[in-house]
């Protein structure tokens, strides 16, 4: 519930827009940085919004709850008519008013059974909120990598279209046969091929970043890149102490957590409610008589009382017996479902520091790949151009320098997904926007 205030900051934002994110059609025509895109994505989402009027409704629930701790007053009044030879009317209109004194604290579970409930509804927003950031990293991150691959791929279309140049060159000198013209127009048709799927994967990329954002996935969106230094040993912290920020600040594990709370106060009430309670109460009335017709010849009486009632539960066909049991096999239940739940965080956690460990040494590992695939590509380039190397040695290391770029480009972008999973998995993705958007 601390952090609810860090992710409703994200609406206000929207009302000084020139035009309502709400209510856009298009995306904004400018380069959008992740933090804006996360911006935009908050104000648009349906399943934020819906969780978020969830929110409200169980607050609505527990502020209802006062009630019992206020009294309450009910009036009524009528009129009928006699069947006299008179044609006689009778009037009546009372008031009456009721407080509970004391009911051995059915009224204070009933209402800390409605406060945990609340708090779990906004745990259970923090984390759908959590969830959708998380979505959107992935989303936006992805994009950033099909787009790498695009220009990856037009790299290595143009150095296909060098080799076809250098082999035609060659051949028509008598230097090379004619196969290596082939295998160049072989590998000049495969880099098309690939730069095709390339820009498709790109396109679906946007797509799912425009739906994540509430825009038709036919329309176009500009971010902007990451950068580069990212993923330092300073970076992680200790398991043990991940685990601790977890058990503190992971939404699921706080809303399992309040729902024990609030089952056990459940239960409580069901077992109190089948003892007595003591109320206040008072009643005043007025009666009339018209010994005539309508409104004629009134005579009227008032009438009050005001006193002390005890009320107490004896039979019910067994109903409170057996709703008390089943108010305890839920209390049981939730204990349960809360240790599981703290198992899998658990999980969760070591499982994302993990992955972002080995994120961390596969960038390092293919960034050295990189370099070596583009020296040995240069290398083998100029021996072909001199006649000390084959085009099949050429082709070679043209594939292993695309491949080489594309294991680059998913190592850079997937280390920033990793890391949001750690920071979602620890249940505070926001401490990891803020230091994305500090080294910008």
């Amino acid at each position: 519930m601390k952090k609810l205030g860090f992710y409703l900051i994200f609406v206000p934002i929207c009302a000084f827009a020139e035009e309502d994110c709400a209510t856009m059609r298009h995306v904004p025509d400018k380069e959008m940085t992740l933090q804006e895109v996360l911006n935009m994505g908050l104000c648009r989402n349906p399943q934020t919004a819906a969780a978020y009027a969830s929110l409200q409704s169980s607050k609505y629930t527990k502020n209802s709850a006062y009630s019992k701790y206020l009294p309450s007053f009910n009036a009524s009044g009528g009129a009928g008519r006699l069947h006299t030879e008179h044609d006689a009317w009778k009037y009546d209109a009372s008031l009456s008013a009721s407080y509970l004194i004391f009911d051995f604290g059915k009224r204070e579970s009933d209402f800390a059974q409605a406060l945990a409930t609340y708090r779990a509804a906004g745990f259970d927003y923090d984390e759908t909120v959590q969830n959708y950031v998380y979505s959107v990293i992935g989303a936006y991150y992805s994009l950033l990598n099909a787009d790498a691959n695009v220009k990856s791929a037009v790299s290595a279309l143009t150095v296909a279209q060098i080799a076809k140049n250098t082999a035609d060159k060659k051949f028509k000198s008598g230097v090379v046969a004619k196969a290596d013209v082939y295998k160049a127009d072989t590998t000049l048709a495969s880099s098309q091929l690939s730069l095709e799927r390339a820009k498709n994967n790109r396109e679906i990329a946007k797509g799912t970043l425009l739906n994540a954002l509430s825009f038709p996935a036919d329309q176009d969106i500009k971010i902007k890149d990451m950068p580069a230094s990212f993923g330092s040993d300073a970076e992680l912290e200790n398991i043990d102490e991940l685990v601790a920020i977890a058990q503190k600040q992971r939404p699921d594990l706080l809303r399992a957590n309040a729902q024990t709370s609030a089952a056990w106060h459940k239960r409580n009430s069901a077992f109190l409610k089948n003892l007595p309670s003591v109320s206040l109460t008072g009643t005043a009335g007025l009666t009339a008589d018209s010994a005539g017709g309508l409104f004629e010849h009134m005579s009227e009486r008032v009438s009050g009382r005001f006193g002390v009632s005890v009320s107490m539960p004896i039979f019910a066909g067994f109903a409170n017996m057996y709703n008390a049991r089943s108010a305890g096999a839920d209390y049981d239940n939730a204990k349960y479902r809360e240790r599981n739940v703290s198992n899998n965080a658990m999980l969760d956690v070591f499982t994302a520091y993990q992955n972002y460990k080995t994120a961390k040494t596969v960038l390092n590992q293919s960034e050295t790949l990189l370099k070596s695939a583009t020296e040995s590509e240069r290398v083998t380039s100029g021996m072909y151009k001199v006649g000390r190397s084959t085009m099949l040695d050429w082709q070679t290391a043209q594939s292993e320098l695309v491949d080489a770029q594309k294991q680059n480009n998913a190592a850079k972008y997937d280390l920033f997904i990793k890391r949001a999973a750690v920071a979602l998995a620890i249940g505070d993705i926001k401490s990891g926007l803020k230091e994305n958007e500090n080294e910008k």
